[in-house]
């Protein structure tokens, strides 16, 4: 098999991007309830067929899910002038939200119906500054440990050459979605 030269596989990234982004919906969000009805895959794939509203943030960050599996999930992300900080570079808040994201959603993806998750610790490490002329960027979660009360993931944001620009990690707290709840919140204090 034969590796995609690099226009090739840029090409390949925006086409996919394109592809996923035709099919959502508009921005919203459901109910704990709605969501803990559901298992995650069918959450996920209704969210990519645009039979449910894509996440807000992603509207506000400009970043799509354009991969999803049990135990993996990608994002991908066009950092802009929009996203720089007052140095020149793409604000560290920016990769860290795609790394909290694509983690988080691999949690997600082999939780059983009812249950949810939360970040409980995030750590990232940034190896270099990243800016725009760096092209779409990806965020790749991937499940280390799925647990009873928490899962463990790791992350890491690179361009269509390879290049790392952060690794992360991140330990969830398992939620039972069905439990009381105060406030409509997650049962989580």
């Amino acid at each position: 098999m034969t590796a995609l030269s690099r226009d090739a596989l840029l090409a390949a990234w925006i086409a996919e991007e394109q592809a996923v982004r035709s099919q959502l919906a508009a921005p919203g969000t459901l109910s704990l309830t709605e969501v803990a009805a559901m298992t995650p895959m069918d959450f996920f794939d209704g969210i990519g067929r645009g039979e449910l509203p894509s996440p807000p943030i992603n509207a506000v960050l400009d970043f799509t899910q354009v991969q999803w599996a049990s135990g993996l999930f990608v994002f991908q992300g066009m950092p802009d002038q929009r996203h720089y900080n007052p140095l020149g570079s793409v604000h560290g808040g920016y990769i860290a939200t795609l790394l909290d994201s694509c983690m988080g959603c691999a949690v997600h993806t082999l939780l059983k119906p009812g249950q949810g998750y939360t970040t409980a610790d995030l750590r990232v490490s940034y190896i270099r500054a990243l800016r725009s002329e760096a092209g779409p960027v990806r965020a790749e979660g991937r499940i280390i440990h799925l647990g009873r009360s928490t899962a463990l993931a790791e992350g890491r944001l690179y361009d269509v050459d390879e290049r790392l620009y952060a690794v992360a990690s991140t330990t969830c707290l398992i939620l039972d979605m069905n439990a009381p709840r105060q406030n409509n919140d997650a049962g989580v204090r």
